[in-house]
């Protein structure tokens, strides 16, 4: 059966979802990308320690910021939102963030890989990913639902 039938214990269906139950042969094969080196699919791993990386970067900020006035919120909130701004500031810029740099990786835009991620892709990516999508939920290509949503993915440099 191409199309089994559904019933209500098998849960919502996302809308253009397909490709979640469908994996590749590896991560980024339904997208065109290649298999491994230079525009293949980044790991979860990779990208999670690029969040590390720059999460580390803006807490360092946050509490040399902290020490001399405490205008900003704690060391926390301002952590938090410092990591907001780079994310948006060098995704729109860099189209990476230096955490993606340092390992190399960079945002691509999936629906015209010529044109840069641009302000509001990276401003919506960033924004989904600080309040409602946590990046660690993936599709089958591995792409996080913020991704998915901005027609982006974080491919290897």
């Amino acid at each position: 059966m191409a199309n089994p039938k559904r019933d209500w214990r098998d849960g919502p269906e996302i809308p253009g979802g397909e490709d979640l139950t469908a994996p590749g042969r590896w991560p980024g094969e339904n997208l065109g990308l290649p298999q491994s080196g230079p525009g293949a699919q980044a790991s979860v791993m990779r990208r999670a320690a690029a969040v590390a990386i720059d999460w580390a970067m803006c807490w360092i900020v946050a509490a040399f910021i902290h020490m001399y006035t405490t205008r900003f919120g704690d060391v926390a909130t301002m952590t938090y939102l410092l990591w907001i701004v780079l994310g948006i500031i060098s995704g729109w810029l860099f189209a990476r963030t230096p955490g993606m740099a340092v390992l190399g990786m960079g945002v691509a835009r999936l629906d015209d890989p010529t044109q840069h991620v641009g302000f509001p892709r990276a401003a919506i990516r960033t924004l989904l990913t600080a309040f409602i999508f946590p990046a660690v939920i993936v599709d089958a290509d591995g792409r996080g639902l913020h991704d998915r949503a901005t027609l982006t993915t974080v491919i290897r440099a």
